[in-house]
């Protein structure tokens, strides 16, 4: 195997979707590394210096080197250790597609329910679960140009794109625990919810599934962090 024996560590945080994501592609490709956790609101000397520029998870050394941001990270791991199934498309047009979809699953939906997160009323909640809804329903036709009809975005297995959303489902789950909405909704998007029910039950999910209370907790910091700021303006 491509990489293999190399030294290899990963700064994650066991909340961050992000952090999980990697996490899920490294067991997939079957690499074995040292997993470092890190704190969020005191980041060590190790973080801050492997990632300088944006001070956040993950950060994937390798051999002393360091890769940051999680998708860039999912495709270096992809072809470094390239033995077995290629976790995204085999061709061209298939990657272009994927890539689109993580990016608008970062860009679009991550930010959609972190403001369900941050909503300070219950008013104002509902109206960022319908924006949330709304970033949601495309990826149910995109499930279905991706999948082919198979159980995952990547066919009969899991992919690059079904891990680009995958690692966001458990803070979903979060977020139904806390505040009872639901992000992904059978009778608005039955095929993408499906698809969740199925991802949450492979051996990569399992394995990287962040623990519920200290998803809990950590929501309770970062909102008490967030109304902190909010007043001082």
């Amino acid at each position: 195997m491509a990489g293999e024996g190399d030294d290899v560590k990963l700064l994650g945080a066991a909340v961050s979707p992000f952090a999980v994501r990697v996490r899920m592609a490294l067991h997939l490709k079957g690499v074995s590394y040292q997993y470092l956790e890190q704190d969020l609101f005191d980041k060590g000397e190790l973080l801050l210096a492997t990632n300088p520029v944006l001070k956040k998870v993950p950060v994937l050394i390798h051999a002393g080197r360091p890769v940051c941001e999680s998708l860039a990270i999912v495709e270096y791991v992809d072809e470094v250790w390239a033995d077995g199934a290629s976790l995204l498309p085999a061709d061209h047009y298939g990657r272009a597609v994927a890539r689109f979809w993580a990016a608008y699953i970062d860009d679009k939906l991550f930010p959609a329910w972190i403001s369900i997160l941050r909503a300070a009323t219950e008013e104002d909640r509902t109206e960022k679960l319908e924006d949330a809804l709304a970033v949601v329903g495309p990826m149910e036709d995109a499930l279905v140009q991706c999948s082919g009809g198979k159980d995952f975005f990547a066919g009969d297995s899991v992919g690059y794109l079904d891990l680009a959303l995958g690692c966001n489902l458990f803070w979903f789950k979060a977020l139904r625990e806390m505040f009872g909405v639901t992000v992904i909704d059978a009778s608005k998007t039955p095929r993408l919810a499906t698809w969740a029910e199925r991802f949450e039950q492979t051996e990569a999910g399992k394995e990287a599934a962040p623990p519920m209370k200290s998803m809990v907790e950590h929501a309770g910091k970062l909102r008490a962090m967030w109304a902190a700021a909010a007043a001082t303006k």
